[in-house]
Order: structure tokens, then C-alpha cells, then sequence
């Protein structure tokens, strides 16, 4: 095998597609500071049983394990970030108040999670914790659309999901709730055969819900149809005004209601949403509530967020335009290291060519010279 060689779903990030991300994070950044949110750095790796808390069985498959070389126990590579940003909240910052925190940094998957996905995305995201009103759900609903139309992405289409849903419908029927696992990887599925099966020997109404729910997709008014044919228990009728009340906040993005979409559902404790946007197979960005992640850190709090890949999003766009540079003699003269210093601090990209070389970059055009005229340091357009 070359030594070059690379493992599957991982890669190189080269020049130009490192460009474009860097300028998504920073953009991303600085626009949720600009809402309050304050910017977290959690580490790479810690204790499994930290940073597995509450995140249910397929972030468990999808966690690299090691066993740590000092104290001898099982550590992870971080797949995901949200629970590490909720341990900051409950265990570290400790605040009664409401939080709002970001962060962005690498994460890494045992398996990619959609199709050509990468196992090493660029995580960015942002959460609230400490409200547990729809104002934080509709807050982060608004933060996802405005950065993605910050990325020049303006056609999305957002799905909608609750998990109260499912939940209050189980809650009708003990033997329906022994099943849950069953059922929500059969709805998940779409798998009406298999619903049909399993549900058989269930309460009527909850079995006429159950083979319901994988055809309630469509635009908003699916809503209209599930308050109409779903049991009118109170779980339920929360949870659809809850989405019909997000649903009329999207403005121009396209909605779609789906109450079989439960990715997520052992994970979320409410609304859950997914983003989507022409020319990636996958969601390019996934949230919802998730109010009891902080238990297990000693301190429930009510918390909504979401995350995106930055590598995903920076295959949509367009080949960055070459910045403008000036190009400048290697010399230790003091008149021309002057000059590339006052030119660098007014912000102008100099480049020094060594001796014997030509310097070629992707990202520059230096469609300027420095040269002497005999007296001083000039510059000089090319051409």
C-alpha cells in the first residue's frame, strides 16, 4: 500500500476547498456572536461514558474508542460535539441564566454518514440552554436559514419532525411502549409491512396511528390531516401546534412536515428539523430540542441547537476568485523590507520570490510588482 494513501471517506483538504471553508467558519462566527452566542473549544477526545451521555446507540457505533495510556480507561474521538457543549453548560459554566454557545471543530465517524459523505467532517453549531419556550427553537430555526443565505444558499427546503408525536401515541398502550425500539426503527424506515406486523396485537387506535404516521409527509397541510385522523390526546395536539407555529416562521424556505422522520428520536426530547438544499444528497444541517442531555452531568436543563458540516457545504460553492497580490524580490534591504511591511500591514498579500524560483499559487494573483527605480521601493501594476 503507498504511503500516501489515505483511508476511505477521508481526504485532503487542498488550497482553494480549504479557503472556502475557513471562510464559512468565520463568517458563521462572527454572525452568531452577533445574536450572543459565545464560542467553545471542547477537546478531541475524553472519557467514553462523557462523551456517549445521552447520545443513544448510533453515536455509540459511529465513536473511534482507544484506551487511554495514563489511567486506563476507554476513551473516544468526539463523532459529535453537542453533548460535550452541553456538559460545558451544565457541569462548567453552571449559569441559571439562559446560554447561548458555538462551536466549530473537527469530528470524526467509524462510518460516513450519508452518501459520499466524509468520516471527518468540519462540525460548526450553535445551542440554547435554559428556555424551554418555542422562542429558542424558533431562534436556532432562523439562525440555520440566515447562515445558510450568509453561504449565498437560498433555496432550502426545512423538514419538520416532533417526537412527541410517537411518544404520546405509545403512551396509549403499555405493550406498544415494551415495542418502542422496534417501532421507531420500522417508522424511521417507512416499513408499513413490517408496522403492520409487529402492531397486530396492539390497541386499535394506536395500530391505525402507527401505519398513519409514514404517510404524513408533505407541506403544511399534513398538519390539518394528523389533527383530523391521530388520537386527540394532549401530547399530540402540542406537538402540531408547535409545528404549525415553526412551520409559519420559515418565510421563503420551502417546509415539509414528515412525523415519521425520527433520526434522532432517543436523542431529542421535541421539535427536530433537517435542512436541505440542492446538490448534497444529505441534510446539510440537522437540530432540535433536546432537554435531558444534562442529567447525566448533574443539571437538566432545557436546551435546543443545531450543526452543519462546513466540508459539505463548501462543495456547493463556486471556485473562490483569486485574491489580489504583489509580488516582491527576495532582498535584505532594509528600503524594501520596509516597504512589504507597511504593504502587509495595510492588508495587501506580498509574496517574496526566492532565488531560482517562480512562485505558483492557486489562491493569488499578483497582478503587482515591487521593484526600484533607482531611488526608492515602488509598486508597480503588471503589464
Amino acid at each position: 500500500m503507498p504511503n500516501w494513501l489515505l483511508p476511505e471517506n477521508i481526504a485532503d483538504v487542498l488550497p482553494s476547498e480549504a479557503r472556502k471553508i475557513e471562510d464559512l467558519r468565520r463568517v458563521f462566527l462572527d454572525h452568531f456572536r452577533l445574536y450572543g452566542y459565545e464560542l467553545v473549544m471542547p477537546p478531541l477526545l475524553e472519557y467514553i461514558e462523557s462523551l456517549l451521555t445521552g447520545a443513544g446507540q448510533d453515536m455509540d457505533l459511529r465513536t473511534f474508542k482507544l484506551v487511554d495510556q495514563v489511567s486506563g480507561r476507554t476513551m473516544g474521538l468526539r463523532a459529535d460535539m453537542t453533548t460535550q457543549v452541553a456538559r460545558i453548560d451544565a457541569h462548567l459554566l453552571n449559569r441559571a441564566s439562559v446560554t447561548r454557545l458555538c462551536y466549530a471543530g473537527n469530528v470524526l465517524h467509524t462510518k460516513p454518514s450519508g452518501l459520499h459523505a466524509t468520516r471527518e467532517p468540519i462540525q460548526i453549531g450553535a445551542e440554547i440552554y435554559g428556555h424551554a419556550g418555542l422562542e429558542a427553537d424558533a431562534e436556532i430555526q432562523e439562525l440555520v436559514l440566515a447562515s445558510l443565505a450568509l453561504a449565498g444558499i437560498r433555496e432550502v427546503r426545512l423538514d419538520l419532525c416532533h417526537v412527541g408525536v410517537l411518544r404520546a401515541i405509545l403512551d396509549l398502550d403499555s405493550e406498544a411502549k415494551k415495542q418502542e425500539n422496534v417501532l421507531f426503527s420500522l417508522l424511521e424506515a417507512k416499513d408499513l409491512p413490517s408496522i403492520d406486523i409487529v402492531s397486530r396485537e396492539l390497541l386499535p387506535e394506536v395500530r391505525a396511528a402507527l401505519m398513519l404516521l409514514p404517510t404524513l409527509y408533505g407541506d403544511v397541510s399534513i398538519l390539518k390531516i394528523a389533527r383530523e385522523k391521530l388520537p386527540a390526546v394532549n401530547g399530540i395536539i402540542n406537538a402540531l401546534d408547535e409545528l404549525e407555529y415553526l412551520a409559519s416562521l420559515v418565510g421563503p424556505a420551502q417546509v415539509t412536515i414528515d412525523l415519521a422522520d425520527l433520526r434522532g428520536y432517543h436523542y431529542h426530547s421535541g421539535v427536530m428539523f433537517s435542512a436541505f438544499v440542492h446538490g448534497l444528497p444529505n441534510a446539510v444541517a440537522r437540530g432540535g430540542r433536546y432537554d435531558h442531555v444534562g442529567e447525566a452531568f448533574g443539571r437538566a436543563r432545557p436546551a435546543t441547537g443545531f450543526s452543519l458540516d462546513l466540508r459539505e457545504l463548501a462543495r456547493l460553492m463556486p471556485v473562490a476568485e483569486r485574491k489580489d497580490a504583489i509580488r516582491a524580490p527576495w532582498s535584505r534591504d532594509v528600503g524594501l523590507r520596509q516597504k512589504i511591511a507597511e504593504l502587509r500591514n495595510e492588508g495587501e498579500v506580498v509574496i517574496q520570490n526566492f532565488p531560482g524560483h517562480e512562485n505558483e499559487q492557486d489562491e493569488f494573483d499578483c497582478n503587482r510588482v515591487v521593484v526600484f527605480d533607482g531611488d526608492q521601493w515602488i509598486l508597480q501594476n503588471v503589464g
